[in-house]
Order: C-alpha cells, then sequence, then structure tokens
C-alpha cells in the first residue's frame, strides 16, 4: 500500500506462481494506476555458500498503459547479506515517448530469523517525484510464511516522501 505526497493512496499487488523453474507473475498498479501486467520466466539458480538466482521475464501490459515488458528478477545471498533487483523495460506500443525503465533494487540484513532491514531504491513513474531515482530504508518481519515490511523512500525529504506498508504471504 502506497501512500505517496500530495496524491491518493493506491494498492499495488504482485501475485507470483513457481513450479520448478517456470516463474509467472501478475502485477497491477506496477507499471502505471490502472494497468496491469502478465509475465512468464525461467529461474536459474545455484551456489552453497553464496547462492543466486536470475529469472529473465517476458511481460504483456495492458489498462491505461499498454505494451510488452521484457525484464528480469535476480538475487544474491551471503550469510546474513542479500541483494535483490527486479528491472523491466516497458516498450509503451500507444506512446513510444512513454516508454521506461523501471526498478526495485534492495541489499538486505537478516541478523534475527524474524527480522530483515536494509536499503531500498527504485525508479517507477507510478506516481510523481521530482527524483529520477528515489532512495531509503526497509525493515520486514518475518513470521513463518507472513512477512510485513515498512519501506521509506527519500526520508530526508518531506515533499518526495513516500511511505510503503507491504504484506507478503506464501
Amino acid at each position: 500500500y502506497y501512500f505517496p505526497p500530495d496524491e491518493d493512496n493506491f494498492l499495488l499487488v504482485i501475485a507470483t506462481a513457481d513450479r520448478g523453474s517456470l516463474h509467472l507473475e501478475a502485477r497491477y498498479n506496477y507499471e502505471a494506476l490502472d494497468t496491469g501486467s502478465l509475465f512468464a520466466g525461467w529461474t536459474f539458480s545455484g551456489g552453497d555458500k553464496l547462492t543466486y538466482e536470475l529469472t529473465p521475464m517476458l511481460g504483456a501490459v495492458f489498462g491505461d498503459t499498454q505494451g510488452i515488458a521484457p525484464g528480469f528478477e535476480a538475487s544474491l545471498a551471503y550469510g546474513i547479506a542479500d541483494f535483490y533487483i527486479e528491472a523491466e523495460y516497458l516498450h509503451d506500443s500507444e506512446n513510444h515517448e512513454d516508454s521506461y525503465t523501471y526498478a526495485w533494487s534492495e541489499l538486505g540484513f537478516s541478523p534475527l530469523e524474524w527480522l530483515r532491514f536494509g536499503l531500498v531504491g527504485q525508479r517507477t513513474r507510478v506516481y510523481s517525484s521530482d527524483l529520477d531515482i528515489q532512495r531509503g530504508g526497509f525493515a520486514q518481519i518475518i513470521s513463518g510464511k507472513v512477512t510485513l515490511g515498512l519501506y521509506v523512500f527519500n526520508p530526508g525529504d518531506s515533499a518526495d516522501r513516500v511511505s510503503i506498508l507491504s504484506l507478503g504471504a506464501e
């Protein structure tokens, strides 16, 4: 749930399904408000102490914004530290000037089984901001298969501060 300044709050939904290496993903309000997207990809993973996952994907975007979106999700983890990134290039089929690269990245630390916190960055057009790349911090509480998180972008800039409350479930 997003709380952008001087704009209406909105819900962003992401649902995933994995079967072996096949990865399917549906999103709403991710690329733009009142816009949905469907992605399919294949996950490659490995490692023992240093683990990795890489999922190249291709998506279709529909609603107020329409187009195709090649992208990927990737993660690295070692001990209590992890890095995650998801990125896509939205090729807007109606207005090529609105084509855009989206990205979300996290550098996280999990010193306790139930706690993860770190730094977060994003590039988005789903709401207005004077900043091309937004950055901030996050904290998550993990209980079994449920994760509750708080993200705060641009914490030192009240005009561009954005808070996100997240809930994840497996």
